[in-house]
């Protein structure tokens, strides 16, 4: 079927807006095989979620039920992208489409959905009109997608809580260690983290609440670290490198910074001369960017952490598939 020059824009944006977010080495990225979707691929940690999309921009709302229904039908996929053009018809058969899947036996895979709305007077020829809606999807696509998909659901209320601890160091030290080898009973970890058991027992129990720590009892006991946990370790690694030197090339990593941006996350506005230790610390206690580089200056200096590097190495989705 012949597309638009808007169609193919907006598709090959959606792709290249991921492969671009994924230098921020907080995932990896691999183009997926389209199969019956416009775009796809996989996005990686030590998992690999795969991400299709359709581009909806000429055929009209009758189309709509056919892409949602490949949508929620195809079970290998985590998220679904849905690019489409902003019309009043479109919306109004979108949100019929999507009440009466609600009432079906898919309505739990509602939950992947992703539509990004694209203005009706989009051109594709024309340059200003390409960049201003490459910045918007990037920016909705950053926020609504990979924060919730790559990112375990990060948001700057978790950042902010995360930092408050007052024990610097201590929450990335947990999650590095329980990330290791697991978590049994507050009495084992207190000797291996060499921290007193009434301040591991608050740590452990306040990153359980916050949801950085995860466990099948609402009680908590035997924990796991949560998907956000796995994001939040992996940021303040990146974090680890910035006060290093070590980010990228001059320091800097500019999709890296734009995901800290949207967490509230300012790591440019604090120098790495900084003095982050000690009595004459200049931290402000106001400020959650500041405290949680104390914080993974302190674990730098107890030496308490493993920082992860990015790990990005699992075979795609599609190349299981193809393997199979």
């Amino acid at each position: 079927m012949a597309t638009s020059r808007e169609h193919d824009f907006l598709s090959s944006a959606a792709l290249r807006i991921m492969e671009s977010a994924s230098k921020s080495r907080l995932f990896g990225y691999t183009e997926g095989q389209r199969k019956l979707f416009d775009f796809s691929c996989d996005l990686k940690r030590d998992w690999s979620k795969v991400v299709a999309g359709q581009t909806l921009w000429q055929h009209g709302g009758d189309g709509i039920d056919k892409d949602l229904r490949t949508f929620l039908n195809e079970e290998d996929i985590h998220a679904a992208v849905y690019i489409a053009r902003h019309e009043s018809r479109h919306r109004a058969r979108f949100t019929e489409v999507t009440q009466s899947y609600l009432r079906g036996p898919l309505r739990n895979r509602l939950s992947r959905l992703r539509v990004f709305w694209v203005p009706a007077d989009f051109n594709a020829g024309d340059d200003k009109s390409r960049e201003a809606i490459y910045a918007s999807l990037r920016e909705e696509i950053t926020k609504d997608l990979l924060l919730q998909v790559a990112l375990g659901g990060l948001t700057p209320q978790d950042v902010t809580r995360f930092a408050a601890s007052k024990r610097p160091g201590l929450p990335i030290a947990i999650l590095s260690y329980v990330k290791k080898q697991g978590y049994r009973n507050h009495r084992t970890a207190s000797k291996d983290l060499n921290v007193s058991l009434d301040a591991l027992r608050y740590e452990v129990e306040r990153l359980f609440i916050i949801g950085f720590l995860g466990s099948e009892s609402l009680q908590g006991g035997i924990y796991h670290v949560s998907d956000s946990g796995n994001a939040m370790l992996d940021i303040t690694s990146r974090l680890h490198d910035y006060l290093e030197s070590n980010l990228g090339e001059g320091n800097k990593n500019d999709e890296f910074e734009h995901i800290c941006g949207l967490l509230g996350i300012d790591y440019p506005s604090i120098p790495i001369t900084t003095r982050l230790l000690g009595k004459e610390a200049e931290v402000d206690i106001q400020d959650p960017t500041s405290l949680l580089l104390q914080h993974v200056a302190q674990a730098h200096a107890d030496g308490s952490v493993s920082w992860p590097e990015p790990y990005f190495e699992l075979p795609s989705a599609s190349e299981i598939s193809a393997s199979k």
